[in-house]
């Protein structure tokens, strides 16, 4: 039994760690796309108060309006949510925590499976689309984030498509 529950925490922390490890490169990623322009990344724990009853610490966010950071957290919804799943937070991710963005009118929403791929939501008169997954070795484009484009190849370290070569 003691065997069985040590292998059960080796994957838990496994997960966490490259859960982690996909959030920091995403993170420094946008970062670096965001640079000289209005719209501010955060990374967790960054509260956001989406209301009165409503706090979040959303994986990823960006904010690009100046009024809704405060000196301590964000004050309304972010215009970008990005949370990185893991077995633990997925159903949670996928469910509730799409429907409050989705109330709060957050413009859009990615969620990043560890199993590398990403899914966009992107908010309409009716609320989120049906969401667009990219692949691994695609571009993930943030639509309202003047369409910047990340290598998802790199954000999951695996071969990308120029990689690939027909050679034999």
């Amino acid at each position: 039994m003691g065997a069985h529950r040590g292998r059960g925490l080796c994957d838990v922390t496994g997960a966490v760690h490259q859960a982690q490890s996909v959030g920091a490169r995403l993170y420094s990623r946008l970062e670096r796309g965001l640079e000289g322009k209005s719209c501010k990344p955060f990374i967790a724990p960054t509260d956001v108060n989406l209301s009165d009853l409503d706090v979040v610490q959303p994986d990823i966010l960006v904010v690009c309006d100046p009024t809704h950071i405060t000196s301590t957290h964000i004050e309304g919804a972010p215009d970008l949510v990005i949370e990185v799943l893991s077995p633990a937070t997925a159903a949670r991710d996928l469910r509730q925590k799409k429907a409050l963005y989705e109330r709060a009118r957050v413009r859009e929403y990615l969620v990043d499976p560890l199993e590398k791929y990403a899914i966009r939501f992107l908010l309409g008169a009716n609320g989120f689309d049906k969401g667009t997954i990219f692949a691994a070795d695609e571009l993930l484009v943030i639509a309202i984030l003047e369409s910047l484009e990340i290598s998802l190849w790199e954000v999951f370290e695996v071969e990308g498509p120029q990689d690939k070569t027909g050679a034999g």
